[in-house]
């Protein structure tokens, strides 16, 4: 450019401040022109139908409302006029829209897969279903046109099958639980032993020491819910180690099964004292095989029966029907029956009644297992008269009697 060409507007009037601001306006018209045409395209977020002035001002054609396509405005600088000119521009459309769309298919296939049948529910039989039930049911519901509702009991505990003492004096216990799984075995409430199921669920314990004389309780714990059996087995072993005489007993809540009879000999049944009461009782006192039943008839009349205690010591006190007059003869028996009630010793005693000497006392020696509440039943017909031996015998304290402790009982006045 010349020298001439820069200096010409020199001496010539200065530009008015509003034609400098068009030419800069122009000039960032044209800049912001060219970024806008070159930027991405976005969809709109605004109602991109202009204002009726500004389309009546602009000479324009108003755009249809229910156009398909995304406006997109873009401002671009017209040398005449000066003013932003909308341009019309296709959008995506339903592009945009691809991730919601996709969401909700798959929540309508989700919902579709939830609602089919499951392979093979169709195909059951109802006695194939009923077959897949556990054998453990305890009890059903049938509701009335619903399916059947079955009730499982969640605790299994485990049980006796056989406790049996061999001839030289070996325990063995047999009996099942849940297979591969720990049994403890709990004798007089300590636990000697500890077997492992099988895959049917049974096991065996069979130590090889033998068992002293005395008397055991055994029971069965699962190791791995802490649960007992329900029935305990009592055990006897007597004091000779005659092991062919062992006692073998399951007690249960109905009553008790032997396990293992015993094979009786003499001494097995003792008739050891009788007494004959002012107040008409006749009071039996004698030894016998532990926890099975004895009972008494006079002259084939039957009176009563007691138990026998685990200490082997039994004691019946009964009235008889009529009183025994003096001089006459009498027949006395004494039965020891095993659980199925079926009489397994007798020991009979034959007798002429003597004078009943009135004022007399009966002494009474307390043996193991005895109670003053016991053998007030026996002499008194009442467990509750009791306290008359406390004040008969000054004893200090109730709970408290000790074996070979004599005790005197009055023979009148306590019917």
């Amino acid at each position: 450019m010349s020298i001439d060409k820069r200096f010409a507007n020199l001496g010539r009037i200065k530009r008015t401040t509003e034609e400098i601001m068009n030419d800069a306006l122009a000039k960032h018209s044209r800049i912001a022109a060219l970024w806008r045409r070159n930027r991405p395209s976005t969809p709109a977020v605004s109602n991109p139908k202009p204002p009726v002035e500004e389309m009546k001002a602009n000479k324009q054609r108003p755009l249809a409302a229910t156009t398909p396509h995304v406006m997109r405005e873009e401002r671009a600088a017209d040398p005449v006029r000066k003013e932003p000119v909308i341009v019309m521009g296709s959008g995506r459309g339903i592009r945009d829209y691809w991730f919601p769309i996709l969401c909700a298919a798959f929540v309508a296939l989700a919902l579709v897969w939830a609602m089919l049948p499951r392979s093979g529910d169709h195909n059951l039989a109802p006695d194939t279903a009923d077959a897949a039930i556990p054998t453990a049911v305890v009890g059903d519901s049938r509701p009335a046109g619903g399916p059947t509702v079955q009730v499982i009991d969640e605790i299994v505990r485990p049980s006796f099958d056989v406790v049996r003492i061999e001839n030289n004096g070996s325990l063995v216990i047999a009996g099942r639980y849940l297979p591969a799984q720990s049994i403890s075995i709990e004798m007089n409430r300590r636990i000697v032993a500890t077997e492992r199921t099988d895959n049917n669920g049974e096991f065996v314990h069979a130590p090889r020491k033998r068992l002293d004389p005395g008397n055991y309780t055994i029971r069965l714990i699962a190791v791995d819910q802490n649960a007992a059996s329900e029935n305990n087995v009592f055990v006897y072993i007597p004091r000779d180690r005659d092991y062919s005489r062992a006692l073998s007993l399951l007690m249960t809540k109905d009553g008790s099964r032997i396990l293992q009879a015993p094979r009786l000999a003499d001494g097995d049944l003792v008739v050891s004292k009788i007494d004959y009461l002012e107040n008409g009782r006749l009071v039996v006192q004698g030894t016998a095989v532990p926890r099975l039943r004895v009972s008494l008839t006079l002259n084939d009349k039957y009176l009563g029966f007691a138990r026998t205690s685990d200490h082997r010591n039994f004691i019946l006190g009964v009235v008889p029907s009529e009183r025994l007059e003096p001089g006459n003869r009498y027949t006395l028996a004494v039965r020891l029956h095993d659980t199925s009630g079926t009489t397994v010793a007798t020991v009979s005693h034959r007798f002429v009644m003597p004078e009943v000497t009135k004022g007399d006392e009966a002494y009474y020696t307390v043996r193991k297992g005895d109670a003053l509440w016991i053998i007030s039943r026996n002499f008194f017909g009442r467990g509750s008269l009791f306290t008359i031996l406390v004040e008969k015998n000054n004893i200090a304290n109730p709970n408290m009697i000790f074996p070979r402790q004599r005790l005197r009982i009055p023979t009148g006045g306590a019917n």
